[in-house]
């Protein structure tokens, strides 16, 4: 289990590895997002970047946490995963919207018959019918050919941005329902990682007003499940839109567990994916306008590099513990583009990549109390066919930043059922395991 250049096994890391990847615990998916779509409130809103909840609810049981940090909140998973097993908990996720798909899911306390009393008066406003505000984008137009629907939508939109309701936790659920039908009511596909193929169809699109009242029915009674399952008094789970490379309203010292899973150094444009969402909210009018949104999340890919200096990071002493290394990778790169049509900055995202998350890792150590146990999910890297060893490189990082050790269990190989259009070299996924 222990990867090279790895410090000493730690007797917790192994008696976990055994727990975990033994026996009827031993699936591949407990590193993807895909059991929690039958869970309820977890599957509210369908996050491509996560991980079993099932799997981190055990993993806090397990080690007996009492105050879990999750760097990377994304939709949720950790915090609701951390309230079913009575842990208290904090996340931070810097996506705006992100963030607020969390919040709303820690809202699942409210009264469902509230929800279903405010659900009727938006259907009853939304129908009447009013001017609505088209977006002007190709984006839309795309996605919605159907102009009756896309109005029908539109209406849902305004109404649910109106309304009043005596728990603020209401509405923001309101918006949640809205934001989950917006694929559903489209006629354009979904690739994998939630990018919107618009050349792509479904066979079966939802009506605005029936995908709205459905999905409403089906949040009322999977708050009342939640509440049967874990309780009336649950643990404190709080969200902070905040940056994980801070985490300034994380107190020092709090947490005795850290289970997350960062951004993956694939090239995949977090920023990007839930772009038409946004654009229908009227948060953004298209691409362009996520540029901001890319300077502040970790550098997990070219888009998110711009005009950065990538020598800020080669330089700076926070990764002199891997610096021979990723100065290798990084070289060879910045050559290997030269020959390529797309010529991507894949080096400089690297550097920028272990950059950002030594930072988090110097974080963490502030806000982790002496001995607390960390998990990160984690996969390794190969742009260009050029392989970044990401859990040795992260371990290290976390051992100079004052933790004590980690390890490597792999849970799954990836690329390796088709040959990936940039390289096909071997990749894995697993738990990079820290020592506090």
């Amino acid at each position: 289990m222990t990867a090279a250049g790895a410090r000493t096994e730690p007797d917790w890391a192994l008696a976990t590895h055994e727990y975990f990847l033994g026996g009827e615990r031993n699936r591949g998916n407990s590193t993807t997002f895909v059991d929690n779509m039958k869970l309820p409130v977890h599957r509210w809103y369908r996050y491509s970047a996560g991980y079993s909840s099932t799997w981190a609810a055990e993993l806090i049981r397990h080690w007996g946490a009492s105050r879990v940090v999750d760097p990377f909140a994304g939709s949720g998973t950790t915090l609701l995963a951390a309230q079913e097993v009575g842990a208290e908990s904090l996340g931070v996720e810097v996506h705006p919207t992100v963030a607020r798909i969390a919040q709303a899911k820690l809202g699942w306390q409210a009264d469902p018959e509230e929800l279903r009393v405010s659900v009727e008066r938006v259907l009853a406003q939304a129908r009447m019918d009013r001017p609505v505000k088209v977006p002007d984008s190709p984006l839309v137009a795309k996605c919605y050919p159907d102009d009756s629907a896309l109005r029908s939508l539109l209406r849902l939109r305004d109404t649910v941005n109106e309304i009043e309701t005596q728990d603020g936790r209401i509405r923001e659920i309101l918006w949640l329902i809205f934001v989950s039908i917006v694929r559903p009511t489209s006629p354009a596909g979904t690739a994998q990682w939630q990018y919107v193929l618009p050349n792509k169809t479904k066979s079966r699109v939802l009506e605005p007003f029936d995908a709205f009242s459905k999905t409403a029915e089906m949040f009322a009674e999977d708050m009342e499940m939640r509440r049967f399952l874990v309780g009336g008094d649950v643990a404190q789970a709080s969200l902070l839109s905040e940056d994980a490379r801070r985490l300034d309203g994380v107190p020092d010292n709090w947490a005795d567990v850290v289970i997350t899973s960062p951004p993956y150094a694939n090239n995949y444009d977090y920023a990007d994916a839930l772009r038409l969402e946004q654009i229908v909210l009227g948060e953004i009018e298209g691409w362009k306008d996520l540029r901001g949104l890319r300077k502040t999340l970790v550098k997990s890919a070219t888009q998110n590099v711009g005009n950065w200096n990538s020598r800020e990071a080669l330089e700076s002493d926070i990764l002199a513990p891997i610096r021979r290394e990723l100065t290798v990778v990084y070289d060879s790169l910045d050559e290997v583009r030269k020959t390529r049509g797309g010529n991507k900055s894949y080096h400089a995202m690297l550097a920028g990549y272990f950059y950002d998350n030594a930072k988090v890792f110097v974080a963490l150590r502030r806000v982790c109390a002496v001995g607390a146990k960390v998990c990160y999910v984690v996969g390794d890297s190969a742009p260009y066919g050029v392989h970044a060893p990401v859990e040795k490189w992260l371990g290290d990082l976390a051992v100079a930043s004052g933790f004590k050790s980690w390890s490597f269990s792999k849970v799954r190989d990836r690329n390796t059922k088709w040959k990936n259009r940039k390289h096909d070299h071997p990749l894995h996924e697993g738990y990079l395991w820290i020592e506090g």
